[in-house]
């Protein structure tokens, strides 16, 4: 592993974080019908999560 590549999530703190966001991003994927999902990552951490949605009229 080299300096710049983010640490693998191996502490039971870390998979659990991980978990969370990945439910957390899979409930907004299921709740989404148009828009797009954005993750903000800093040292190798999800620290945000955006949704924007579109709203479609006919």
């Amino acid at each position: 592993m080299t300096a710049n590549s983010p640490q693998q999530a191996n502490s039971p703190e870390q998979k659990r974080q991980l978990e969370e966001n990945l439910a957390t991003v899979r409930e907004a994927l299921l709740n989404l019908r148009y828009g797009q999902i954005s993750l903000t990552v800093h040292d190798g951490r999800v620290v945000q999560i955006d949704v924007t949605e579109k709203k479609r009229f006919q």
